[in-house]
């Protein structure tokens, strides 16, 4: 059996399964709820945090809300591949437009270390790709896949009601694996303020709290960039004890 074989039998029992079907509408609509929000923002040319500018998110977004009609195009970006997902006969297209949105989003949260979509982009990237895939039918002309023939395609079946244990136990396991890792990934994180950001050298980082403070000074006080901050902070000794 070839793989888009394969891959079309998957996709035909996936889409008759009535709790399948209710997954993926939840996607659909909770990734246009994400995306809305800070879409209207954009287009109403506002700032869509309130950190400081010293902070690396911080200093990116007032770079970013700076940019005229670049700022408001993202926005118009936003909001478009959202209310494209919301509607049934666009849902594909949106999820094709939401893609590259939502990696960015998620590669920017990963380099600057931001709590605030720290978990949830790489979460939402998971969903968006399982929508693309939902639409396997619509987006495998694209792929380089020869097509099987006609004989070979599943048969349209029933709606099914069994409920997909496997599949639902697997999508768990990797919200899991996901919030594990990107929990635990960074030694040191920048938080969103200094009290915050000191905080993370309390208890279990006592040794490290001098070098710590000052890494959350050349944050949130000297403004200097994340990497630089870093490299200062690994190259610092411990507490004298």
């Amino acid at each position: 059996m070839g793989l888009s074989t394969t891959l079309e039998r998957l996709h035909c029992q996936a889409v008759h399964n009535r709790w399948m079907r209710y997954f993926a509408v939840f996607c659909r609509v909770a990734l246009a709820a994400g995306f809305l929000p800070s879409g209207f923002v954009k287009i109403m040319g506002e700032r869509f945090t309130s950190l400081s500018d010293n902070q690396p998110m911080g200093h990116y977004l007032e770079a970013l809300s700076h940019t005229g009609y670049y700022y408001t195009y993202i926005g118009i970006a936003q909001m478009t591949a959202a209310f494209l997902l919301l509607i049934p006969g666009t849902a594909a297209l949106g999820a094709v437009l939401y893609f590259p949105i939502i990696l960015n989003i998620c590669i920017l949260s990963l380099a600057v270390r931001f709590e605030g979509s720290l978990i949830t982009s790489p979460l939402m990237v998971v969903a968006n790709v399982f929508l693309l895939c939902w639409y396997y039918d619509r987006l495998k002309y694209l792929l380089p896949f020869s097509r099987p023939p006609a004989s070979a395609l599943p048969e349209a079946a029933g709606i099914s009601n069994a409920f997909p244990r496997a599949f639902f136990a697997g999508a768990a396991a990797t919200v899991a694996l996901v919030v594990v890792l990107v929990t635990n990934v960074f030694d040191v994180m920048p938080r969103n303020t200094q009290a915050d950001c000191r905080s993370q050298f309390k208890g279990r980082r006592s040794h490290r709290t001098k070098a710590g403070y000052a890494f959350c000074a050349c944050i949130h006080q000297q403004g200097q960039p994340l990497d630089q901050a870093l490299d200062a902070y690994h190259q610092a000794p411990d507490d004298a004890r």
